[in-house]
């Protein structure tokens, strides 16, 4: 059995052909972290024989009859901001009580556990999902497997890495300004941010309590929404998540009728990417020519709202941090200090007038929806950024230009389901990505029109040479 599928989808469809097993998929995601992960650093624990032992369990089942659905044996990474019961949850920091979630499995976990998944370890991420590495501390840098001097995109650095890499076929992220769809966007993966509400947040270090949102990363829009159908619903523990659980949508080849709304404004600035314009143009053809039909659109509140995410963002991190941050200052990453400082200058009315510019702003939004069907627009100006060109020389990074070139925080402040999909690449050879926005709890048209973009295109089937050579040798 050598066949190792690239997708969760084709290797789920191995599974029950019996052309691979779960061992086999487990034994040659290990095998990439052996050889990569010294240089990328996807991962914070591994848990190889945990994860060998469970993959032995789902072959066994399936040989017995037991089909526990698309995730069944399938090596899945977890974001260690996650409780999970086998290790230690860090949160990426040398702040966060190693007790917290000791023993116990987060909804989500939970869930990928009941639908047979392999959970191979926990995953590198930005100290807190916010801020950015910090050589002076003792964990790894996470980098981008296209190029190693180049940031991979946070927070969830590792899962972006690892499904490039092979390490899983996918993972668990999470998204407070682009944390899932940056990393997407700059490794050359799918990542999606469900509505939210939609999947349980609970069992997760919290960054921002109204923004936060658990979503999957992997290889196409299909394995995101099997990934999806095991993750949403509600639970006890979350009172913000609804009763909403994932109906996969009706594959179809075409786009016939599909109203497409296409944001330009504001996402196209001088210094982007001179390949970004042609790329988009390009991706934007590929759906006209399934069927679609396109309009350009402007979004509401643009500008407010990505404003709006970031004083939200710092001021609900600040309230989480606030009494660490007074004790034990330089303990926190620089980038960290320098974000959660950002709520220590906003004052309460600020706060709660961003919060009713948010609510103004969801109602816009949700009156565009009722003109198309969904949205889209590029995830980031550029491909992934060199840490020398984001990093000042006393080590801080400048969030106000990097954020200048990526599009994500609107989303977040909406509370839309937005998917990142890889729509071609720049001269460096790094990947471009684009964002599908719909309604909210309209996941199964933004993936459904995502896969009919995938089927025409090959984007998402590319691998860095970092793995290529890995896979070859």
């Amino acid at each position: 059995m050598t066949d190792i599928p690239l997708t969760l989808t084709d290797a789920a469809a191995s599974l029950r052909a019996g052309t691979t097993s779960s061992v086999a998929l487990t034994r040659a995601a290990i095998a990439a972290a052996d050889e990569f992960d010294g240089t990328v650093g996807a991962y914070l624990t591994r848990f190889d024989e945990y994860a060998l032992e469970r993959a032995a369990e789902a072959d066994a089942d399936l040989a017995a009859g037991r089909d526990r659905g698309p995730l069944h044996g399938i090596p899945v990474g977890v974001k260690d901001i996650l409780a999970m019961a086998e290790g230690p949850t860090t949160a990426q920091s040398l702040i966060l009580d190693r007790a917290w979630g000791a023993g116990k499995d987060a909804p989500v976990v939970a869930r990928l556990k009941a639908a047979g998944a392999v959970l191979t370890g926990k995953t590198t991420t930005m100290e807190f999902a916010c801020g950015m590495p910090d050589t002076t501390k003792p964990f790894p840098v996470p980098r981008n497997p296209w190029d190693p001097a180049t940031w991979p995109g946070g927070s969830s650095s590792g899962t972006g890495i690892g499904v490039a890499t092979g390490m899983f076929l996918a993972g668990i992220g999470t998204d407070t300004a682009g944390s899932i769809r940056i990393p997407a966007a700059f490794c050359g993966v799918s990542g999606l941010m469900p509505t939210f509400g939609r999947v349980p947040k609970s069992g997760c270090v919290p960054l921002g309590y109204s923004l936060d949102h658990i979503g999957p990363l992997a290889r196409s829009a299909r394995d995101c929404a099997a990934m999806l159908e095991v993750l949403a619903g509600a639970h006890p523990s979350d009172p913000d998540c609804v009763d909403a659980p994932f109906a996969m949508p009706e594959w179809a080849g075409d786009l016939n009728g599909v109203r497409i709304g296409v944001v330009r404004e504001g996402h196209f600035p001088e210094h982007g990417d001179p390949a970004l314009t042609a790329t988009f143009d390009a991706a934007v053809d590929v759906l006209v020519r399934a069927g679609a039909d396109v309009r350009e659109v402007v979004l509401p509140y643009r500008q407010e709202m990505i404003t709006a995410d970031m004083i939200t963002m710092g001021c609900e991190a600040l309230a989480y941090h606030r009494t660490d941050l007074s004790q034990r200052w330089d303990d926190y990453f620089l980038a960290t200090r320098a974000m959660l400082a950002i709520g220590a200058q906003v004052s309460g009315a600020d706060y709660v007038q961003a919060q009713r510019v948010r609510s103004v702003a969801q109602d816009a939004v949700g009156e565009l929806f009722d003109t198309v069907d969904l949205v889209v627009c590029p995830t980031a100006a550029v491909g992934a950024p060199t840490f020398e060109s984001i990093t000042g020389p006393g080590g801080q990074t400048d969030v106000g230009t990097l954020f200048s070139l990526i599009h994500t925080p609107y989303w977040d402040s909406v509370g839309n389901p937005v998917l990142a999909v890889p729509m071609g690449f720049t001269a460096a050879g790094l990947p471009l990505s684009m964002q599908l926005a719909g309604p909210a709890f309209g996941e199964a048209e933004i993936l459904r029109v995502a896969d009919v973009f995938q089927q025409a295109t090959q984007w998402h089937l590319r691998a860095p040479e970092l793995a290529t050579e890995g896979a070859a040798a």
